[in-house]
């Protein structure tokens, strides 16, 4: 529909609907070169038709600027879309059928690679076994990893690659690995993956994000996940072709041996916990169907240290934090820093969590205090929560009712972020946003326009740049176009659950088209 960024280059879109709520209703938008020169209306429009080199006519259609997903997996996600995705399983037995399918149908020394099995949600209450496997795949490599990504189901052709797993904390005996067990099979894993592979994952992941209209990713990596050259490899990609924009993570106690000015911040999947659905978030009191209270992976006085480390260098710093339990030694970090750091330079740094789901009061009010964002997945809800979800089965009824509390944070002035921690749950945005408005949670609703600039500005604030994702002038012309049916609510799309999702039908970033369904540009 628009053309590639040049400079001094004008195009015209019009006759239309902007998303551009700070002004009066605008129709029509001039983009010149990379940036926005102005949004206006239809006489404005007309009165420099004549002077810019391409126009675009709407013909009704919806602009808003393009998503940000604030918490994404690259090459996991390509993997996911490339290989066998289990989540539409409803019980075990379907799950170890598509198993058995998909692996006769690759060549015989083929590795079967598998995602999104989810055994909360299947009559046998109990997640894919090594025999499992073995039994339906022939003998073959295997890796199936549960939905949450924090646990996983292998093979005995898995383990014979690295006999060492089976002596690693989170070896279940039973082929299903967790902690470094589990970071053990993704290694073994990834000496599968060639450097090609990863490359084509990278690209897929991308180009499907461009195509749910999302101009900017921010890559949550860390040593447990990828493969630190992955970045390398999405700078390649980038000369390559148009695509989404990313911003770069690492999650590793004071980087490692990351440069510091290679990434945005040493955040993101630096783990002080697990996860809910693999029962390794680390809780207060135990869960509700164990008597297990999840782990520790950072205790306060290593994330203070990490908290100082990052702060005096002018860096992000970063967690990933679900229980109760994590989040007390997170808080307890954050104290102990601001008695070292001070508050003006610990609030200054914008530091982040991600996930957060179990926060008390009092802890909401500490992470305002010090200016810390809430990175949140609301897809999480939308899948496990409410009456008989996972998150009832794992914590009971009242730990369950107040997991994910987006409206007390945004209430408490906690800036939010929204993200699909993808694969977890899908590159869906608009999906996001309806999760939120819509939380299983009524008190926890957000209104329409608060979901949406967290999936927008709040995505761009959290990456401390202030000012970006809205239709203004001057900003950067980063934006997506909406087949939308129905009249809009509010300057939104109807987001109750009887409408239809929001189709994209063109992502441009910073003045460059990177998908447009018209031409099959970027087109996954």
């Amino acid at each position: 529909m628009t053309t590639e960024a040049e400079d001094g280059r004008r195009v015209l879109l019009r006759r239309g609907c902007i998303y551009a709520p700070a002004g009066p209703p605008a129709t029509a938008m001039l983009v010149t070169g990379s940036d926005i020169e102005w949004v206006g209306t239809e006489t404005e429009a007309e009165s420099v038709a004549g002077s810019v080199n391409d126009i675009v006519d709407l013909d009704g259609r919806f602009v808003t600027p393009a998503f940000v997903d604030a918490h994404v997996h690259l090459s996991m996600t390509g993997q996911a879309l490339s290989t066998l995705d289990l989540s539409s399983c409803d019980s075990l037995s379907v799950a170890l059928e598509r198993l058995a399918s998909y692996a006769a149908e690759l060549p015989p020394d083929s590795a079967v690679f598998a995602s999104g099995w989810d055994e909360s949600t299947w009559p046998e209450r109990r997640p894919l076994t090594m025999a499992d496997l073995d039994g339906c795949t022939a003998g073959r490599v295997v890796y199936a990893a549960r939905v949450d990504s924090h646990s996983a189901a292998v093979s005995s052709a898995l383990l014979e690659r690295d006999a060492g797993m089976a002596r690693k904390p989170g070896w279940r005996g039973d082929g299903v690995v967790e902690r470094e067990a589990h970071h053990a099979a993704r290694a073994a894993l990834h000496g599968l993956w060639t450097t090609e592979k990863r490359r084509e994952a990278l690209l897929l992941a991308l180009r499907c994000a461009a195509s749910r209209g999302i101009g900017t990713l921010h890559e949550l990596n860390a040593p447990h996940i990828a493969p630190v050259d992955d970045w390398m490899l999405l700078a390649e990609l980038a000369e390559t072709e148009p695509l989404p924009e990313v911003i770069c993570y690492w999650g590793e106690l004071h980087g490692g041996n990351v440069p510091a000015d290679a990434v945005l911040g040493f955040a993101g999947d630096l783990c002080v916990d697990g996860s809910i659905g693999s029962r390794t978030a680390g809780l207060r009191e135990p869960y509700a169907d164990s008597n297990s209270t999840g782990y520790l992976y950072l205790d306060a006085d290593e994330i203070a240290s990490h908290l100082i480390f990052c702060t005096e260098r002018g860096l992000q710093a970063g967690f990933h934090v679900i229980g109760d339990r994590a989040l007390d030694e997170v808080i307890a970090g954050l104290r102990a820093a601001e008695q070292t750091v001070g508050r003006s330079a610990l609030a200054a740094s914008r530091h982040r969590l991600e996930h957060v789901e179990m926060p008390s009061v009092a802890a909401i009010r500490t992470l305002a205090h010090l200016g810390v964002t809430a990175s949140v997945q609301p897809a999480f809800d939308a899948t496990w929560g409410g009456p008989g979800g996972l998150y009832e089965q794992r914590l009971g009824r009242f730990r369950a009712e107040g997991m994910n509390p987006f409206a007390t944070l945004a209430d408490a002035g906690v800036g939010l972020a929204f993200g699909s921690d993808s694969p977890v749950t899908p590159l869906a945005p608009w999906a996001g946003v309806r999760a939120a408005v819509h939380h299983n949670n009524p008190d926890e609703r957000l209104k329409p326009q608060v979901a949406f600039a967290a999936a927008t500005t709040g995505g761009h604030s959290a990456a401390r740049r202030d000012g970006h994702g809205v239709l203004a002038p001057g900003k950067p012309a980063t934006y997506a176009v909406w087949d939308v049916s129905g009249d809009l609510v509010d300057g939104l799309p109807d987001l109750t659950d009887e409408a239809a999702v929001p189709r994209c039908l063109e992502t441009v970033v910073s003045g460059t088209v990177v998908f447009d369904e018209l031409t099959a540009k970027g087109c996954p």
